[in-house]
């Protein structure tokens, strides 16, 4: 998620115990380790297996039974770099593809670095501010596949010739507002290698948008409820639009997950806000872009910028938009083999701010089971388990969204809560569970529908562990433990040294659990603290150096080899006049004790911890996939300040020299043409 659009209004009002308490005591008692390697390793299998999709496959099987991947990292950590260009290891190239604005079809145009580009052109053209991806490979080949981008928000200035047009207030372009819509989203590209360059098949059917203007169908608990009918949609079945498109997940049966985050400050409530719209932080004053302002406009199409406005108006909700908010907030599933296959939001995994969706274990006969962060500080980490039990024939299916619909329209959420002695209880939210208060949600809601409206409010009355803004998850596939990242908190009110990352955490960690016997039980341990290299000993837990100093980590995904990939979002000083934001790698399997024990980072083994990318100034680095042949990565930048400067995304802005900012995909490959890092 983007430092640059973050709002760091807090909307929990509870007096849950806040995870920073539950960490100091743990550390105290120095339970930061957990078991051995032995019964995850039992899970491993199935967390990245997946069988082909249109004879295609977008993952690969992984592990070798016995809990410890056998990757060994090959490059020299790289320093810090603060340039207009990227860094990579010594033996790598670094190449820009399909930045913002390159057109998709024969209805798109040529990006103009000039901002001229229209809504329509727009429309058919790769979206704004690349974050959250997924390749999905065609033809069972490792060198021809189907990219998933998100396009999380925009940047209004770069987007138009010389910013947006605003009068008292008030929006007063048409076009300007519609192709600020169509710059949100998705875009699903087609991607070939040719003479050891990645190219973007711009003729290709797959290729397409999904914008916040696209319709989408509803499905789960919320959808054909009194709470999603609007105007647009007198039966509740479908949303318009997907909105700030962050983290994103991949499925078993061969689709993409997108995630919506900071969905709330795109809708407006002058009025008085709902008891969900409060929680979640829709806003009382105005949207983000004042897409709002512009509703009556004689250009405006079927309401388009008036549902914005989520205040009611008419007689009924078939009046108005007052339940126009509560089509989003969701996980979007999205069929990227299928040509204009609509997309679906799961609302069974909740309704809230949504950093990621990660699918963990499989196991035949078993749920499915996906974990997903709520990206606001003091706010909740959840799980969703699936009411159906998995097929591995699931994998390959004729009809991906019925199988979606199969393992994510019913089942039952959870949130976590953290415990002082390194164990964990998944609190289930439900109509019958039971309230810090002692009685059940039941007493504050009349359905299960109206329990997803409001999630993080029915989290609160279970008593969840308020958490440093949770973020990305991931698995690992030789032991099937999970990984978070929480990325930074620095609006506690606590006293303490403003240093200490427990409290005024500037820094940030990884977290990481594995499930226990039970649905509703796990473990959990600090697997690396985010520091400065010149930190004490409080602040530099993990005993980090130049060569791996980093704060707030965010993107964080393994690769099917079991190294994890740990990405930054940095907004502390102490680590950014050293580097921009980076990439590092480990192979927590490794790592562990005499025991045998999964180990966390320490000064003795810092060393394995390793930088291998640096994006240029101003950057966010985010978004992770590789090729099935592991010797192409791909990594997004989002909102550089000064880049790219050329194809060759290491070469530098000349001093001097201004270009329009364009978020890129880009794809590192060795010069040798071997596998990435090893």
């Amino acid at each position: 998620m983007s430092k640059e659009t973050f709002d760091s209004t807090r909307f929990n009002k509870s007096t849950n115990k806040p995870f920073e308490e539950v960490l100091d005591a743990n550390l105290s008692r120095r339970n930061v380790l957990k078991g051995g390697l032995g019964i995850s390793a039992m899970t491993a299998f199935g967390a990245f297996g997946l069988s082909g999709c249109n004879s295609s496959s977008s993952s690969i099987p992984a592990g070798n039974g016995s809990g410890v991947s056998s990757a060994m990292l090959n490059f020299d950590s790289i320093p810090g770099s603060l340039t207009d260009a990227v860094s990579v290891p010594q033996g790598y190239i670094a190449q820009v593809l399909v930045p913002w604005g390159t057109p998709l079809n024969a209805q798109g145009s040529a990006w103009k670095d000039d901002g001229s580009n229209t809504s329509d052109e727009q429309l058919n053209a790769l979206g704004m501010h690349h974050d959250g991806m997924h390749f999905f490979p065609l033809n069972d080949r490792t060198t021809d596949g189907l990219l998933c981008i998100n396009h999380e928000y925009i940047d209004s200035m770069a987007l138009h010739p010389s910013g947006p047009t605003v009068e008292s207030g008030v929006r007063t372009v048409v076009d300007e507002v519609r192709k600020e819509i169509n710059a949100h989203g998705v875009s699903v590209v087609r991607i070939q290698l040719e003479d050891n360059m990645w190219k973007l098949v711009d003729t290709d059917p797959l290729n397409r948008r999904y914008t916040g203007a696209t319709t989408m169908d509803l499905s789960g608990p919320v959808a054909h409820t009194a709470h999603t009918v609007t105007r647009f949609s007198p039966d509740g079945s479908q949303a318009r639009g997907t909105l700030n498109n962050c983290g994103n997940g991949f499925t078993p049966w061969g689709t993409y997950l997108t995630c919506e985050e900071n969905w709330p400050g795109y809708f407006v409530n002058a009025g008085v806000r709902t008891e969900e719209q409060d929680r979640i932080g829709v806003d009382d004053k105005s949207t983000r872009y004042l897409w709002d302002t512009l509703a009556g406009n004689t250009e405006e199409r079927l309401d388009e910028f008036t549902r914005f406005n989520v205040e009611p108006t008419g007689a009924s909700s078939m009046d108005d938009y007052r339940n126009e908010a509560n089509g989003h907030g969701y996980i979007v599933e999205i069929d990227p083999y299928t040509q204009n296959s609509r997309a679906k939001k799961r609302t069974a995994l909740g309704r809230f701010r949504h950093e990621g969706c990660t699918f963990g274990k499989l196991e035949k006969g078993q749920p499915v089971v996906f974990y997903s962060g709520h990206d606001s500080r003091f706010e909740y980490l959840y799980k969703f388990e699936s009411a159906a039990s998995w097929d591995p024939a699931d994998a390959n299916p004729s009809n991906r969204l019925a199988t979606g619909d199969k393992y994510m329209d019913e089942g039952t959420l959870y949130v976590a809560r953290f415990n002082e002695d390194s164990s964990g209880t998944w609190l289930p939210l439900d109509l019958n569970s039971i309230t810090l208060a002692g009685g059940t949600l039941a007493d504050h809601f009349n359905s299960l529908a109206e329990i997803i409206i409001n999630t993080a409010g029915a989290a609160d009355l279970v008593g969840a562990t308020p958490m440093d803004r949770p973020e990305w998850c991931t698995v690992d596939p030789y032991t099937g433990s999970v990984y978070l990242t929480l990325t930074n908190n620095t609006k506690r009110t606590s006293e303490t040294n403003a240093a200490n990352p427990r409290l005024n955490n500037k820094f940030g960690h990884v977290i990481r659990w594995d499930e226990g016997e039970a649905a509703t039980d796990f473990t959990w341990d600090i697997f690396l603290f985010g520091s400065p290299a010149n930190g004490d000993t409080d602040i530099n837990r993990s005993g980090l150096t130049d060569l791996n100093q980093f704060a707030s980590p965010d993107g964080l995904a393994f690769d099917a080899r079991g190294i994890l990939w740990i990405q930054t979002d940095n907004g502390a000083d102490e680590v950014t006049g050293y580097t921009n934001d980076q990439m590092l790698a480990v192979v927590p399997s490794k790592l562990t004790d005499e025991d045998g024990n999964q180990a966390v980072i320490t000064k003795d083994n810092q060393a394995e911890l390793k930088r291998f990318f640096v994006g240029p100034n101003g950057c966010e680095v985010t978004g992770f996939t590789i090729s099935p042949d592991y010797k192409s990565l791909f990594v997004n930048i989002q909102h550089p300040g000064n880049w790219p400067y050329s194809d060759n995304a290491a070469e530098e802005t000349p001093s001097g020299m201004s270009v329009r900012p364009r978020a890129a995909t880009v794809v590192i490959r060795r010069e040798d043409g071997g596998e990435i890092a090893v």
